[in-house]
């Protein structure tokens, strides 16, 4: 538990922040350190710096650590598993001929920015990008269109939902903290989200090819893994069939959908005690995210590769967790450096200065939740940052919209994803992405720029209802 921030400790801790970011950036950009230890070195400066003793230090980092990689460290290892079944078998490519069919050439961007919309509503947007990362690859390499605009659609369909769509865990706290209709909020999510992923997905049609022809000039390959020498492409008779393909993405999804459904409805319903049940416990147990990848990991195996040989098989599911140490390092890092900043105070004390400032009231849980998210990564911290400090100061004006001062707090959260946030380790190391310059214009500007439009949507709702 955070300590509570002094008037005098405040400033020292906004010293530790601006030095950590400054030093972490610096390292990244201009030396041949690696982002595990700038983060690592970012962690450490901030905490230091900002009034924490040397050991408490020590212990924020590794708990930081352990408990990013406990929530998504299996889930990345499962998920790569899972991801290189899919691609020996030919099972992304059929995905990809059934999208492409459906939607027509020249939309496979909007068809991932729509899947990636509707996959997130469940799912937590990391473990959901690692389970649908092999079908960006397979429809790259079937269509021709940039890996890098059908990774970046992707990563903002999920991201977006993920901001402000409940049932997803940040938007449905803050309903609960604003205590606003879950219904309204949905379609208030809706409502503010579309713009936001149109203008992204715009951005990925336009920026993905030039990001992979700097990527290209700069480093002399591909970012795309079809120049890996096992990723063939199948003749279209050998695929598997379209539910074969779909099985180990569609049964993790639907495993948690429908844990997150029956939580909600305990919620809704707390006499029932239906999570109690047989049925509860039981859809408890395989929803949670690290039961249900590894179901679809085994349904990858046995549906997929029925006839494959033992070892191969087994080679293949090692080689898929090969690629996600580094995945798995840099992202406990990150959560490691967030839980610095929360446990130094830093993200408390910015958000109780801007709580102080005359603001229209939707831009008290919106600039809350946006300085807290950039202190320490995580969106669904900074959405219930943002709505704890602002909802008691919001609820006492006369007429309010509560239900636009809660998307406010959420989507706040939407803003620029960079080093400190574990997503954007898992986009760019997911699509092969490895220099600094590179990885932000990948995740960092797309996020930012549909945080900004969603400010302006706020602001247009804002001026219109008051």
């Amino acid at each position: 538990m955070t300590d509570p921030v002094s008037a005098a400790a405040g400033p020292q801790v906004l010293v530790g922040l601006v030095v950590a970011v400054f030093v972490m950036i610096w390292l990244v950009l201009r030396t041949r350190v690696h982002a595990l230890i700038a983060l690592l070195a970012a962690a450490s400066i901030a905490g230091l710096i900002g009034g924490m003793p040397a050991n408490r230090v020590i212990d924020t980092i590794t708990t930081g650590f352990g408990n990013t990689l406990s929530t998504i460290g299996l889930v990345i290892g499962l998920g790569v598993m899972m991801g290189r079944i899919l691609e020996v078998s030919g099972a992304g490519q059929r995905m990809a001929y059934a999208i492409l069919r459906l939607l027509g050439r020249e939309r496979e961007d909007w068809a991932m920015a729509l899947t990636g919309y509707i996959v997130s509503i469940p799912i937590y947007c990391d473990s959901a990008y690692v389970i649908l990362n092999p079908l960006v690859r397979a429809l790259s390499r079937k269509s021709g269109r940039s890996l890098i605009t059908l990774g970046i659609a992707l990563a903002c369909g999920l991201l977006v939902t993920h901001s402000a769509l409940p049932p997803t865990p940040g938007p449905l706290g803050v309903a609960g903290i604003f205590e606003v209709d879950l219904g309204m909020m949905i379609l208030a999510g809706v409502g503010f989200t579309i713009p936001s992923l149109i203008a992204m997905v715009l951005y990925a049609r336009y920026a993905g090819p030039r990001i992979e022809h700097m990527i290209e000039r700069t480093h002399g390959f591909d970012p795309d893994v079809s120049h890996d020498d096992d990723a063939v492409m199948h003749a279209q008779e050998t695929l598997p069939s379209l539910s074969r393909s779909l099985a180990p993405i569609v049964v993790p999804i639907l495993l948690i959908l429908g844990n997150t459904v029956l939580t909600g409805m305990a919620r809704v319903y707390p006499e029932s005690d239906i999570t109690a049940s047989v049925f509860g416990q039981a859809m408890s147990f395989l929803g949670n995210p690290v039961i249900a990848v590894a179901l679809g990991v085994l349904t990858a195996v046995y549906g997929l590769v029925p006839r494959m040989p033992r070892q191969q098989t087994l080679a293949n599911l090692e080689k898929g967790v090969q690629s996600a140490g580094i995945i798995l390092l840099v992202t406990g890092a990150g959560g490691a450096l967030g839980a610095v900043l929360r446990e130094s105070g830093a993200g408390d004390y910015i958000g109780q200065s801007i709580a102080a400032w005359a603001l229209p009231t939707f831009l008290i849980p919106f600039l809350i939740a946006t300085l807290v998210r950039f202190v320490q990564g995580s969106g669904t911290v900074a959405m219930i940052t943002g709505a704890s400090i602002s909802a008691p100061i919001v609820t006492t004006v006369p007429d309010v919209n509560l239900v636009l001062a809660a998307q406010a707090a959420c989507l706040g959260g939407l803003f620029f994803s960079y080093f400190n946030d574990s997503y954007f380790w898992v986009v760019n190391r997911m699509l092969g992405v490895t220099n600094a310059k590179h990885q932000m214009l990948v995740i960092s500007l797309p996020t930012l720029l549909g945080w900004f439009i969603a400010l302006l949507s706020l602001s247009v709702v804002y001026a219109i209802t008051g």
